[in-house]
């Protein structure tokens, strides 16, 4: 029989993998039984490791030691069930020299999609070719057409007719005007991003070369979580008690135990609320316009999670903080936008999205989400896909249903989050958004942007998603327009989606149009995910 290898990459922490090690064996499971019917043999490239209590590739030198046992040009196959850092495999994958399909499990529950798309992304700007599948059970048409063609011819072939060239469109005039002035004066002026380490959890793509974002006017301030954590030390606990009690006083909840272990404390909320002060005040003395907190390697080991602090910092209606020597009031007024894992490309589109937002009147609270999960959704209306968009804790308030009155707080989950610290949670409000992504292929900046709408699902929907998922985090239900389920998974380079409201649907598509004039007067490639060429 003809020999297929298989490996899985998982987490770089133990309690994930652990957990996830059940998950992993089912589904793969699932998807050598669906090769063996084609007549073809899977074997495993790395064993079960009874010590550490699951089979993952849980390291770059791990991964390395693994692929050089198999053979060059071998068929190989990644599959996914669960969050896995890229890093790990990239190594083998950028030498690998037969053909490679990345395959995760249509499952919200351990986010295997999430990795999948990570994954996909980072092989994407490393050059690497490869094709992709999903599925739930491993039996249908879709799933089995796919893997027959990768068998037979090496690739997949995905529907990608949703996604129309800048120079294909028919663009109002008007919006390309503004768009390309936006820009000039955005490169002109010049920004900086804080990076408050690269590099989050093998997130190879979410590194922009400097020479590709120079050319678009902002500038990497390379901080240290080492140096976050040292001001967090200088920052009074007055200073965050103060901001603890605006946030109450705004009406959101607490989800407070006494189990340091298990429970939020207010402890740990307190040293959440240091670090919001603490990042803020270091954006000011390094001139930042952005930031993004690594909250991985290092920090996850010395102080509570970052997702509260990240939230109010991606708020334009968040606590005042001061400067320790004048008093002044920092960054009055304003956000200051937060890309969560230090995603560059979130952060590059996170801060032209705000700017250009602000000039357009529309409220520019924007963020990233993951592209967690979806199902399709029906009522007396009739029915429609609907993506759960989830992210740990960094949606600004603004965002959701009530704002911080309908926000609550609950402890990240122990598996993930040792250390404790809350969440920002909460249900998105309706309304039309842009979605974008910036991403890295063929070595230039690139970027997909589409329009969609928030819907409001009943409570019980809502609920039954959040267990499917991460209860903890907030939600946005988010309807993607143009663009099917397989399409966006076949095109979307990478876990993480940008999200940001417009008044209406009309005002939706003249800002996306605006948005996509400025990103390409800023040098990168547009396309358009889901409009027909007429701009509709």
């Amino acid at each position: 029989m003809k020999t297929i290898y298989l490996v899985a990459s998982g987490d770089l922490r133990p309690a994930a993998n652990k957990n996830c090690e059940n998950a992993q064996t089912a589904m793969e499971a699932k998807v050598i039984a669906a090769v063996e019917k084609f007549g073809w043999s899977v074997k495993r490239a790395h064993p079960y490791n009874p010590e550490k209590g699951h089979g993952f590739i849980d390291s770059q030198k791990y991964g390395i030691t693994v692929f050089q046992n198999i053979p060059p040009t071998a068929p190989l196959i990644v599959a996914e069930a669960v969050w896995q850092y890229s890093h790990h495999v990239l190594a083998g994958l950028i030498t690998h020299k037969g053909p490679i399909l990345t395959v995760a499990n249509w499952s919200g529950t351990w986010p295997g999609l999430v990795g999948l798309l990570n994954l996909n992304a980072s092989l994407t700007k490393a050059g690497v070719k490869y094709s992709s599948l999903w599925s739930e059970e491993f039996t249908d048409k879709f799933f089995l057409d796919g893997l027959k063609s990768w068998l037979k011819k090496g690739y997949v072939k995905h529907d990608t007719s949703h996604v129309i060239p800048y120079k294909a469109m028919n663009i109002p005039k008007g919006a390309e005007k503004t768009g390309k002035k936006f820009a000039k004066a955005f490169r002109d002026e010049k920004a900086i991003i804080g990076v408050f380490d690269e590099g989050c959890m093998g997130m190879y793509n979410a590194i922009i070369p400097d020479e590709l974002l120079h050319q678009t006017g902002v500038f990497k301030e390379r901080l240290s979580q080492s140096t976050l954590y040292a001001k967090m030390q200088t920052v009074s606990v007055e200073d965050s008690r103060r901001v603890f009690q605006w946030i109450k006083e705004k009406g959101m909840r607490f989800k407070f135990g006494k189990n340091e272990t298990t429970d939020l404390t207010e402890a740990q909320v307190l040293s959440q609320c240091a670090m919001y002060i603490a990042a803020l005040r270091l954006a000011d003395e390094f001139g930042c316009d952005a930031i993004g907190i690594q909250y991985q390697q290092g920090l996850k080991d010395l102080v509570p999670a970052s997702d509260l602090a990240e939230g109010l910092l991606n708020n334009v209606d968040r606590p005042p903080v001061f400067h320790e020597s004048t008093g002044k009031e920092l960054y009055d007024g304003d956000a200051l936008p937060h890309f969560n894992e230090v995603d560059e490309c979130a952060g590059l589109d996170g801060l032209v999205t705000y700017s250009l937002w602000k000039q357009l009147g529309f409220e520019p609270e924007n963020t990233l989400h993951d592209l967690r999960w979806g199902r399709t959704y029906k009522d007396k209306k009739g029915e429609e896909f609907v993506w759960v968009l989830e992210i740990s804790g960094a949606a600004p308030p603004a965002h959701f249903i009530g704002g911080y009155k309908g926000a609550s707080s609950e402890r990240q989950p122990a598996m993930y989050f040792r250390l404790g610290g809350g969440s920002l949670k909460g249900i998105s409000k309706p309304g039309a958004i842009v979605w974008s992504r910036v991403f890295v292929a063929d070595g230039v900046l690139q970027y997909d942007i589409g329009v969609g709408k928030v819907v409001e699902l009943p409570q019980s929907e809502t609920e039954e998603r959040w267990k499917l998922t991460t209860s903890e985090w907030p939600i946005m239900h988010a309807v993607l327009h143009g663009v099917t389920r397989d399409q966006m998974m076949a095109r979307h380079k990478s876990n993480h989606i940008q999200v940001v409201y417009a008044p209406d649907t009309m005002s939706a598509m003249q800002a996306m149009f605006t948005k996509a004039a400025a990103m390409k007067e800023l040098g990168l490639k547009v396309h358009f995910c889901g409009i027909n060429k007429k701009g509709k």
